[in-house]
């Protein structure tokens, strides 16, 4: 039996911050690691959309949650009635939104 998956919409700054972080990744590393991620944020919205509760709130916002997608590099999404919206990107270095 398959789960009801949610609706997922992307942010602007979700969009921004993605292609920031692929560029990023080309520019430092190959386009191996590139698809490597895209593969890890394609399975990680999957798992979202069947358990949307599924990573930790934010210590900050209550409404916004935070996955680790890898070492650098989290996704914030936020639940909404009818569709998970993804919010952004961000580096875990730094202490942007969560």
């Amino acid at each position: 039996m398959k789960l009801k998956e949610t609706k997922v919409i992307w942010s602007p700054l979700a969009e921004e911050t993605y292609l920031n972080t692929l560029e990023f990744i080309l520019k430092k590393w190959t386009i191996k690691e590139a698809d490597e991620l895209v593969c890890m944020i394609k399975d990680l919205i999957e798992k979202i959309q069947s358990f949307k509760n599924l990573c930790p709130p934010s210590r900050k916002h209550k409404n916004i949650r935070k996955c680790v997608v890898s070492y650098q590099t989290s996704l914030v999404y936020r639940i909404h009635k009818n569709f998970i919206e993804i919010v952004a990107f961000i580096d875990n270095r730094s202490n942007t939104i969560c």
